[in-house]
């Protein structure tokens, strides 16, 4: 696909580009000199909901950060099933690892709603690489972020089951994991886009989004799902990684994805013995 992307849209002006790089991880902190620098670059593109960025084996034309909507990136076997790779919203940037391939882009990427994203072209990248030796670094922190995140994704795929998948899903996005009171997340995409995140149909989200609310986990309304007590089902979650053998606990730590988060995140600890 031969994507045709234009010179920032009048509704996005370059002073508004230079409030939007600093809420990105990969340009925070960066000298306004730096950053203007880096606006200069900038190509933006409107997509609809269901058009596609780049698909895979297209040819890499830069990499990319989310100003509204969302992106997501996924592949999609001989037999149709679709696997998420990882859905981008605001702020959060993608693609970064296609820059050092020479293959092409390695998956497709869709709007999943009226979205418009920034693209920061490879050649011109390649360009400010050189004559900033930080931002190489901060790009192979991205990369080695993304890989950590698809190693996450193959543990949750192959040693945890959809149950235990959601349930630790549900404690990455409560506000207050901690809390003995009721929590509520409003899903920020359909649950059919979120069953498929966490590889699985529509139908088995369903029914295991059911069982925690027969455990009395969790309420459902819509697309809001409260959390009757966040330590419990915190609880619920540890035992279920200790049943498996390989997982011990679940401590909170750290910030989630590419971007520049106050949530605390799930970090798996592993048992090596």
């Amino acid at each position: 696909m031969n994507t045709t992307f234009r010179r920032s849209p009048q509704e996005l002006q370059r002073s508004t580009i230079l409030r939007f790089l600093p809420r990105c991880a990969l340009f925070c902190g960066l000298e306004v000199g730096d950053l203007v620098e880096i606006s200069r670059i900038v190509v933006a593109k409107t997509l609809a909901k269901g058009e596609y960025l780049f698909f895979e084996g297209s040819t890499v034309h830069g990499f990319y950060m989310v100003v509204s909507g969302s992106v997501k990136v996924h592949r999609v076997n001989l037999m149709g099933k679709e696997q998420v790779i990882t859905i981008a919203r605001p702020f959060e940037s993608f693609g970064e690892d296609t820059l050092f391939s020479e293959s092409g882009n390695c998956a497709d990427a869709c709007a999943t709603e009226p979205t418009t994203v920034l693209m920061f072209p490879k050649a011109e990248v390649d360009r400010l690489l050189a004559r900033h030796p930080e931002l190489s670094l901060r790009l192979l922190r991205a990369v080695s972020d993304h890989f950590r995140g698809l190693i996450g994704l193959l543990d949750d795929l192959t040693l945890k089951d959809i149950k235990t998948r959601l349930a630790s899903w549900l404690i990455q996005h409560c506000p207050e994991p901690n809390s003995r009171e009721p929590q509520s997340i409003h899903l920020p995409m359909t649950k059919r886009l979120l069953a498929s995140e966490l590889g699985t149909t529509s139908e088995t989200f369903s029914r295991t989004l059911a069982k925690l609310r027969d455990q009395e986990l969790v309420e459902v309304h819509g697309n809001t799902v409260t959390l009757q007590c966040p330590v419990k089902l915190m609880e619920y979650l540890n035992g279920q990684l200790g049943s498996m053998g390989g997982a011990q606990t679940v401590t909170l730590n750290g910030s989630f994805g590419n971007r520049v988060s106050e949530s605390p995140v799930l970090h798996t600890v592993k048992d090596h013995r």
